[in-house]
């Protein structure tokens, strides 16, 4: 793993790193992460083309202790949505429509938001980050589903 030497810099161990990419190119993950106390080590890769089929995501190694990894299956859309203007996803998290499970939506379809409005959160490692309007419209479509696993730049709401 990773170790700070007396002078603080880090020293990375670079066999754990290329381990780590070979489990991602196994299992098709574009992220693992392994922690050891106060140790961390993240390994991500950037997916270009989108897999026609839901992936099935194998067991890393026993010798990893990573979090295990859950995903939905992707749902089969009949009609492509309109994604020209829509707000993307800055991170890899899990979305949230709504602040709390009891709570209404933070937007509808056809709603008028303004700019700086929450349309989302993504929760990512126990953080909620707030996803704003960019600019001043009408949301046309919601992208997500609640609670739905999302991708870095993932389209999620449309906002013209």
């Amino acid at each position: 793993m990773a170790e700070e030497t007396k002078t603080g810099a880090m020293q990375v161990d670079i066999e754990l790193v290329r381990q780590l990419a070979t489990v991602l190119d196994d299992t098709q993950l574009t992220e693992i992460e392994v922690e050891d106390g106060e140790r961390r080590v993240r390994v991500a890769r950037t997916i270009t083309a989108a897999p026609a089929a839901p992936m099935q995501y194998a067991q890393p190694a026993p010798m990893l202790a990573a979090a295990p990894a859950a995903a939905a299956p992707a749902e089969i859309v009949a009609a492509p949505q309109p994604t020209a203007n829509a707000v993307k996803s800055p991170m890899v998290g899990t979305a949230y429509l709504k602040p709390n499970p009891e709570a209404k939506a933070f937007v509808a379809v056809g709603q008028q938001v303004a700019a700086g409005d929450t349309l989302l959160i993504i929760e990512a490692m126990k953080v909620m980050n707030p996803i704003h309007a960019p600019s001043a419209g009408t949301v046309k479509a919601i992208l997500v589903e609640n609670g739905q696993p999302v991708e870095f730049d993932q389209p999620l709401v449309v906002v013209e």
